[in-house]
């Protein structure tokens, strides 16, 4: 079940940790208490690293979509004699509404199946696996379920019909008959804590119908996009709230470690944390497909996990974990074998000691884009804000590992420096909400300063484009943000022949962007990646290109799977996602493209 293809799972959250869930109705991945918590279900990763399942025996033909504006899954199961509705959900706290959505969730997965006509015989299988598939907990029977024990966690599941053990497993075949339905529950909680008591079917239920009206509210209350792929849009606004971790508004990149952007490589990283460049990206997103209330809610997050240091004259770290923590080493799972193979499988991730200069950039881009809700910033927040302005303007000439986290030397990178020239642009304009009056010209004058060395060293008469690097005749897909932050015009024609260029030389047959070809110092080839080739739509579109825009979107879409979930990356030969699922870059790329499309189709 390991090696099942990435678009075969669908999303579960409740807005602190994620589960993801197959076709045949196996719980694969869950976390708990945290998106970055040891697991308890990895089968995803390895076979023996734990799952739950709860399937139809015999030919079964599998449909499935999320409840209308949740992220409540619900899985149509046919077969010969009957069907099987199932219902997967995380349940959030209760009574949670719009905004209020997850604030106390409360650390449950919630799974019913009833069946709506016929008869259907349903096997359950449940073998949880704590601290990534290390330890076989100890399965006890108790009334109304069971409780599992091991290591630091206690798992207890709660049932409408025993479940017979054999070690560290339990199954059960079941025969529902039409209009009968058997729900369960699985609880979590920490060894040292008092073991929660069993659900009733009733309360099942009520958790449920709670869970589904509260993504409801929340879908009502932020959805306002109205422009085309309006569905789509909307549900990429939900996939980043369910990749939110709600206690601080911190955005997790992907709820998965380890899948890989390169089938058998070494290319597995762990993204269960928030990088500052992907949580910027994700203001402007949410931005348009929910509102301002959430954007700046995790912007004062992120202002406080990162303003110490700063403060002190230590490097601005890119990433950090949900709760704000800054140590994120990483090692490998050596008893896992990996999806497909690929190893190592990785906890923690490297890249937070390198040094990346775009953060500052995209810090300050995001305060612009709320500058309307930043009236009331906090005496600590502005004088951060103007920090990070005056960092870029001393920081802009070194030499770091990029936007793509090159594992290789430093080098002057195009979009690092391009960022840098973002940050002194947007405290410029963001002088008057800062009481920066007094740093407006120096910034102006370096701002010009990174202009002309973009202009100067970024261009490349041999490419024809903008490169990776000041020198370099390799293209990279980042340098199509420069129209899109406003540094040139998409339709200069520098802009234009840099644009045309990505799309001829840097796409694969079927039109999808790669972020490089150029060596990067790791073994095997990387797919061809979404959020790049939603970026070029977005260009196209601001070069007025439009159909051409549409066309590139259209083409990226179309690789998202059944329940409308994008990966990072596209494999050329199989057209198989790859990466960490799903991924928050993407469906911010999605988001954005979509409203760069209907605001410039228009004009």
């Amino acid at each position: 079940m390991s090696n099942l293809p990435i678009a075969d799972y669908a999303l579960l959250s409740d807005c602190r940790s994620a589960a993801l869930v197959n076709r045949a109705g196996s719980v694969d991945w869950l976390c708990f208490p945290r998106f970055d918590g040891p697991s308890v279900f990895a089968r995803l990763l390895d076979e023996q690293a734990g799952h739950w399942s709860i399937y139809t025996v015999g030919t079964t033909e599998v449909s499935r979509h999320y409840i209308e504006g949740t992220m409540a899954l619900e899985t149509t199961l046919r077969t010969p004699t009957g069907s099987a509705v199932l219902v997967d959900a995380m349940a959030i706290g209760r009574n949670e509404r719009g905004h209020e959505l997850g604030v106390d969730s409360p650390g449950i997965l919630l799974r019913s199946v009833s069946c709506p006509s016929g008869t259907v015989e349903i096997e359950l299988e449940y073998a949880p696996r704590f601290e990534y598939g290390l330890i076989y907990p100890l399965l006890r029977p108790m009334q109304g379920g069971i409780v599992a024990r091991g290591g630091a966690d206690v798992l207890v599941l709660s049932s409408p019909m025993m479940l017979p053990i054999e070690g560290s497993i339990a199954r059960a075949r079941f025969t529902l008959q039409a209009g009968e339905q058997a729900s369960f529950a699985l609880q979590h909680r920490a060894s040292w804590e008092k073991t929660p008591e069993v659900f009733t079917q009733a309360v099942i239920t009520d958790y449920l119908h709670d869970t589904v009206e509260g993504w409801r509210t929340w879908s009502d209350l932020h959805q306002r996009y109205g422009g085309p792929w309006r569905d789509l849009v909307h549900h990429s606004g939900r996939v980043l709230q369910a990749l939110t971790f709600r206690p601080t508004g911190a955005i997790v990149a992907a709820p998965t470690t380890s899948l890989p952007e390169s089938i058998g490589g070494e290319r597995n990283w762990d993204y269960r944390y928030t990088w500052i460049r992907d949580a910027c990206l994700t203001v402007e997103a949410l931005w348009v497909a929910a509102c301002p209330y959430e954007a700046l809610w995790f912007f004062s997050w992120m202002a406080g996990a990162v303003a110490t240091q700063i403060r002190r004259g230590v490097e601005l770290q890119i990433m950090f974990g949900v709760g704000g923590e800054h140590d994120l080493s990483e090692r490998s799972l050596n008893h896992l074998a990996g999806w497909r193979a690929s190893r190592p499988v990785r906890v923690g991730n490297g890249a937070w000691e390198q040094r990346q200069l775009d953060v500052y950039g995209e810090l300050l881009g995001a305060a612009h884009r709320l500058r309307d809700q930043l009236s009331g910033l906090d005496e600590v927040t502005r004088n951060f804000l103007v920090e990070v302005a005056d960092a870029a303007a001393a920081r802009w000439r070194e030499r770091d590992q990029g936007i793509w986290e090159v594992r290789g030397d430093p080098r002057d990178f195009l979009y690092s420096k391009l960022m840098c020239w973002v940050a002194l642009d947007r405290a410029i304009n963001l002088a008057d909400i800062l009481n920066a009056h007094d740093r407006v010209d120096t910034w102006a004058a370096t701002r010009e300063q990174i202009r002309d060395a973009i202009l100067k060293y970024g261009w490349s008469e041999k490419a024809g484009a903008f490169t990776q690097a000041f020198g370099s005749d390799d293209l990279d897909a980042s340098a199509l943000m420069m129209p899109i932050v406003g540094f040139l015009p998409a339709t200069d024609p520098q802009m234009r022949s840099t644009i045309d260029a990505i799309a001829e030389r840097l796409t694969d047959a079927r039109g999808l962007v790669y972020r490089y070809r150029a060596s990067d110092g790791l073994a095997g080839e990387e797919g061809t990646f979404l959020l790049c080739t939603f970026w070029l739509a977005q260009a196209q579109a601001l070069a007025g290109e439009i159909k051409q825009a549409r066309a590139t979107f259209e083409q990226a879409i179309a690789y998202a799977n059944d329940v409308g979930l994008l990966a990072e990356e596209v494999d050329p030969e199989s057209n198989e996602l790859l990466g960490n699922f799903p991924q928050a870059f993407s469906h911010i790329g999605l988001v954005n493209a979509a409203w760069a499309i209907s605001q410039h189709g228009n004009s």
